[in-house]
C-alpha cells in the first residue's frame, strides 16, 4: 500500500513514531494510502528546521523568491491531471471539477503571490519638514499554516504562497483526511529547488499536530482555514501567547433571490452555488430566499435542475455530484436531514444515500437535497451542516429578508440576485457577510480581501492582505 510521507528539512520522511493512518478513498469506502501519525517530535523537528532556513530565505532577493515560486506554479501546471485526479480519489469530488477549478486556482495561488510580492511596496511620510517616516516591512519568522479538507491544494496553497512569498519559513498542516495532493507538493517543492526547511510539512490528527503548532511559542503566526469550533480553540491558546491570527471559518450563506432577477442565470447559478463539490465548500448558499412573486416558478426551475444532476463515480467525465468526503461526515449530514424532518421541513427532492454500481458500490453518496417549510430561525437554518442540502424560503420585502439572512451566528458570504443597482447596493452594504456576490457565485479576483465576520472568523486574506498579516510593519523616522 502506498505511504505518504512528511516534507521536512527538504526530505521525505516517516513520523518520528513510525506510526500511521489510514487513508480512505470516499468513492469506494476502501483504504488505498498510509499517512503519518505524526506528534509533537515531529512538530518540533518541522520548527527547528524552518527557523534554521528562516535567514538564508527571508534575506534572499524577492526576484529569487519569486522564481522558485514561479517554478513550483508551472509544475503544478505540468501535473494538473496527476494532481486532480488524486485530489479526486482523495476528497471524492468529480475529476473534473479538480481539473478545471481546483489544481489551476493552486496554481495561480503560487504564481499571483510570487508575482505579487514584487509589487509590495512600502509608504512614507512627510512630518512637518523636519522629519521623513517609512515603513519597513520584515518577514515574522516561522509561521503556522492550517488548511481544511473541502479544497485541499487550492486552499493549502492559497495559505503558503503568501507567506513564502514575505520571506517567512512555514510548518504546514494539512487536512489528515485529504493529505495526498499535499504529499505530491511536497515532491514538486524538491523537483522545484525550494531550499530545505523553508517548507515544511506535517501530517497526521489535529490534536497531534495541529494542536502543537498553535502552542509552540516559536511559531509567531497562524493562519488557519477550518471549523468554527477549532478556530475558536486557536484562539483560545494563541490569543494569551500574542500570536497573528488569520482564522476563516464556517459560513452559512443566504442566496437572496429578488422578483427582479435574470431568472434563468439566478437558477442555474443556484443550483451550482448550492451543490458544488456535494456542497462541502464554505462559500456554499445553503438558504435560498426567494421573492414571493416568482417563488413557485423558481422552485420549480430549480428542483427539476437538481434533479438532473448526475451522482456517480467521481472518475466519470457526466458525474456532477461525487461523494462525500468521509463516512462520519455523511452521517453528519444525514442527521441534519433528520433534524429537517423533525423540525417541520419537507423533502422537496433528494435525501437519501445513494447506491452507485461497479467500483463505488461502498461509497459515500448523498442525493443532493431541497427542503422547504422551516422556519428561519430553527437550527437547520442556523447551524453549519456543510453538504448538499439547502433549504427554500419565500419573503415579501427587502427588510424582512434581512431579518433572515442576518438572523445567523455566521457571516462569511452572501449572493443577491436582482437587475436593480441601487438595490443591489443597499443589500450589500445591509448584510452581514465579508462578501457579497451580486448576480454571481464564487467570482474571485485574488487581489481583493477575503474572510467573514462574527462567527466566520477573524481577519482578511488575499492580495495585499495576505503580505500585510504575513509581515511585521516598522516605522523608521529620521530626521533632516
Amino acid at each position: 500500500m502506498d505511504k505518504i510521507f512528511n516534507y521536512i528539512d527538504g526530505q521525505l520522511v516517516p513520523s518520528k513514531s513510525d506510526k500511521w493512518i489510514e487513508n480512505t478513498e470516499p468513492a469506494t469506502g476502501q483504504t488505498y494510502s498510509l499517512i503519518p501519525d505524526s506528534d509533537h517530535e515531529d512538530v518540533e523537528f518541522a520548527f527547528s528546521s524552518a527557523e534554521k532556513a528562516f535567514k538564508d530565505w527571508s534575506q534572499k532577493p524577492v526576484q529569487e523568491r519569486a522564481d522558485i515560486m514561479l517554478k513550483i506554479s508551472s509544475l503544478i501546471e505540468e501535473n494538473k491531471s496527476a494532481l486532480a485526479e488524486a485530489e479526486s480519489r482523495d476528497n471524492g469530488k468529480p475529476v473534473g471539477l479538480a481539473n478545471t477549478i481546483d489544481i489551476p486556482r493552486a496554481a495561480s495561488n503560487m504564481k499571483f503571490f510570487a508575482t505579487g510580492i514584487l509589487h509590495y511596496a512600502s509608504e512614507s511620510h512627510q512630518h512637518n519638514e523636519v522629519a521623513i517616516n517609512y515603513t519597513l516591512r520584515k518577514p515574522i519568522g516561522v509561521v503556522g499554516c492550517i488548511s481544511p479538507w473541502n479544497l485541499p491544494l487550492y486552499l493549502f496553497t492559497w495559505k503558503i504562497a503568501p507567506a513564502l512569498a514575505a520571506g517567512n519559513t512555514v510548518v504546514a498542516k494539512p487536512s489528515e483526511i485529504t493529505p495526498m495532493t499535499a504529499f505530491l507538493f511536497s515532491e514538486i517543492c524538491i523537483e522545484a529547488g525550494l531550499p530545505k526547511g523553508v517548507l515544511n510539512i506535517v501530517h497526521g490528527y489535529g490534536p497531534k499536530v495541529g494542536a502543537p503548532i498553535t502552542e509552540h511559542k516559536g511559531i509567531k503566526a497562524i493562519s488557519f482555514t477550518g471549523g468554527t469550533k477549532t478556530g475558536e480553540q486557536i484562539a483560545k491558546v494563541a490569543a494569551p501567547m500574542f500570536k497573528k491570527l488569520s482564522l476563516e471559518l464556517g459560513g452559512k450563506n443566504p442566496n437572496i433571490i429578488f422578483d427582479d432577477c435574470n431568472f434563468d442565470k439566478a437558477v442555474s447559478t443556484s443550483v451550482l452555488s448550492s451543490f458544488a463539490n456535494q456542497g462541502q465548500i464554505c462559500l456554499c448558499g445553503s438558504r435560498i430566499y426567494v421573492q414571493e412573486k416568482i417563488y413557485e416558478k423558481f422552485k420549480a426551475a430549480f428542483i427539476k435542475k437538481v434533479q438532473n444532476l448526475t451522482i456517480g463515480d467521481p472518475k466519470k467525465k457526466d458525474t456532477k455530484i461525487g461523494a462525500l468526503v468521509s463516512k462520519d461526515h455523511i452521517e453528519k449530514v444525514q442527521s441534519y436531514i433528520e433534524l429537517a424532518k423533525k423540525e417541520g421541513g419537507t423533502i422537496l427532492t433528494g435525501g437519501k444515500t445513494v447506491k452507485v454500481k461497479g467500483r463505488c458500490e461502498n461509497g459515500f453518496f448523498l442525493e443532493p437535497t431541497v427542503i422547504e417549510g422551516l422556519s428561519y430561525d430553527c437550527r437547520t437554518n442556523q447551524e453549519e451542516i456543510f453538504g448538499p442540502v439547502v433549504t427554500l424560503n419565500s419573503f415579501k420585502t427587502e427588510e424582512e429578508v434581512l431579518v433572515y439572512a442576518n438572523s445567523t451566528p455566521y457571516g462569511l458570504s452572501s449572493t443577491v440576485w436582482t437587475e436593480n443597482i441601487t438595490k443591489a447596493n443597499r443589500m450589500s452594504k445591509a448584510l452581514d457577510a465579508g462578501i457579497v456576490w451580486i448576480n454571481c457565485w464564487l467570482v474571485r479576483d485574488l487581489r481583493t480581501p477575503f474572510g467573514g465576520v462574527k462567527n466566520s472568523g477573524v481577519g482578511r486574506e488575499g492580495g495585499f492582505n495576505a503580505f500585510n498579516f504575513f509581515t511585521e510593519q516598522t516605522n523608521v523616522c529620521i530626521s533632516y
